[in-house]
């Protein structure tokens, strides 16, 4: 793709972009053996681009990686904890790393990147950046507790958290799954919460990071993200294809264990319960009535 000649001298650190605009007008630039100017455009792939008679070398090209994180793992480059970490289950080579965390007791989306520029707009409190997860707790709310919840909560340690989006996605036994939606990060912050209000958390599910989502990646898997997802997560507008189904991978072939669906009668669905307390969030949607569709 092609892109001006003074945005592609300052990805390759001679500087910043005004400051790589005074080095076209001063004559050290050239592409395609011609002398540069401010207006000209190129394509690294294609063109060849020298500064001062040295060829303008690019970093490679970032990387982005959504993984379902599983439970047990860690979200992290390293550690010195014998657990796994999110990169041990992406076998690609290059520096990339997590942005953000998610709690180890915690599963779902993690996004992986090379692209510091990203990291900070996905992490950074004024973008505002949306997170969503499904939250199964132990009890079945009442109106006032979620109430509570969506005006925010507070703490142990005295921080009252932020207004947020919560609703109830169905029940299962004594216990029922929260859609949840956060706009900041504390570390435990969703399981804090629930046990301040009375609702002891079970498991946590992150589901959406802006405007990425999850879809059908299963533990362990992970997948490159798409042009138009990264351009959507960097605020670009972007015209979506009709399909962009993109293939998963996996650290390991694992066996998938089949889950039984509940049945859709209440006798049936207090029977389940007793056999599988805890079901996956497929298994939820059977909850009474219609069941609808984050750093935990």
């Amino acid at each position: 793709m092609e892109e001006r000649l003074q945005k592609l001298m300052a990805q390759a650190g001679l500087g910043s972009r005004r400051s790589c605009e005074v080095l076209i007008l001063a004559g050290r630039g050239t592409g395609n053996g011609r002398l540069a100017g401010l207006g000209d455009k190129a394509d690294p792939r294609r063109d060849r681009i020298l500064v001062d008679g040295q060829p303008l070398k690019l970093p490679e090209a970032p990387v982005y990686i959504a993984l379902h994180k599983p439970r047990g793992v860690l979200s992290a480059v390293s550690s010195s904890d014998p657990r796994p970490t999110v990169r041990d289950l992406v076998d690609l080579p290059g520096h990339i790393y997590p942005v953000g965390r998610l709690d180890v007791d915690s599963e779902g989306l993690i996004l992986l990147t090379s692209d510091g520029e990203l990291a900070n707009r996905l992490t950074h409190p004024r973008y505002g950046h949306e997170k969503e997860y499904r939250v199964l707790v132990a009890r079945r709310p009442d109106d006032e507790q979620l109430e509570t919840w969506r005006r925010g909560v507070v703490l142990e340690d005295g921080y009252r958290t932020a207004p947020a989006e919560i609703r109830l996605d169905g029940f299962f036994g004594k216990g029922a799954w929260l859609r949840v939606v956060l706009r900041e990060g504390r570390k435990r912050q969703i399981r804090e919460t629930g046990l301040q209000i009375g609702l002891p958390v079970v498991k946590i599910i992150r589901v959406r990071i802006g405007s990425l989502r999850l879809g059908t990646l299963k533990p362990r898997e992970w997948r490159r993200l798409t042009e138009e997802e990264v351009a959507e997560l960097k605020g670009k507008p972007v015209n979506k294809p009709k399909s962009s189904k993109v293939k998963p991978y996996t650290d390991a072939k694992k066996p998938r264990i089949k889950t039984t669906h509940p049945k859709s009668s209440s006798t049936s669905r207090q029977r389940t319960a007793q056999k599988q307390p805890y079901p996956s969030p497929a298994a939820s949607k059977h909850g009474p009535g219609k069941s609808r569709q984050h750093k935990g």
